[in-house]
């Protein structure tokens, strides 16, 4: 079968952003579950513990709980080219009160958490202290991950939603 040609990146490659084939909003939602899926959830949980962790040390070092807010932003806003977490969330089709996390493809979910992880790491090693410190190595951090996506000529901001993560779990509980 033969594809239509188009100037859409998205449309060409969908298997490079979801192995799956999760829809986005919008979409038809695969009527069973595959591996995509389990690795799309077993990435959600494993960006949710690098948050925790994040998170934990931030007001360890900071005691400020709205830091941990300021910093995922400034880091998301570096991953997604200067968008904005708000922003992102209504290209995406996001629900209000949801995640963005949750709504986001396999790819990016390893690309935030990556980032997450060098920032523990470093914040560790280098006993980065004040919001200011962290802010900058998580942003640098975000950078340098957006950087290695460009390479493969992968723009987070660009790709398409994933399934809601919501779903996905309610499916495999199902199986």
């Amino acid at each position: 079968m033969q594809r239509k040609p188009t100037n859409d990146r998205r449309a060409r490659v969908p298997a490079l952003f979801d192995a799956a084939g999760a829809a986005g909003p919008g979409n038809d939602a695969p009527a069973t579950a595959g591996h995509g899926d389990s690795e799309r959830l077993t990435a959600r949980r494993q960006l949710s513990r690098s948050e925790k962790v994040l998170s934990g040390l931030i007001y360890e070092r900071v005691e400020n709980e709205r830091g941990f807010s300021r910093i995922r932003t400034k880091g998301d806003q570096a991953l997604f080219g200067g968008v904005a977490t708000r922003a992102m969330k209504k290209r995406l089709g996001v629900p209000q009160g949801r995640a963005l996390a949750d709504f986001l493809p396999t790819i990016t979910l390893k690309a935030k958490q990556i980032a997450n992880q060098i920032t523990n790491a470093r914040v560790k090693r280098d006993y980065l202290h004040t919001e200011a410190q962290i802010t900058r190595e998580h942003v640098k951090n975000n950078h340098a991950v957006r950087k290695m996506l460009g390479t493969r000529r992968i723009k987070p901001e660009d790709l398409p939603a994933a399934e809601d993560v919501k779903k996905i779990e309610r499916r495999l509980a199902g199986v």
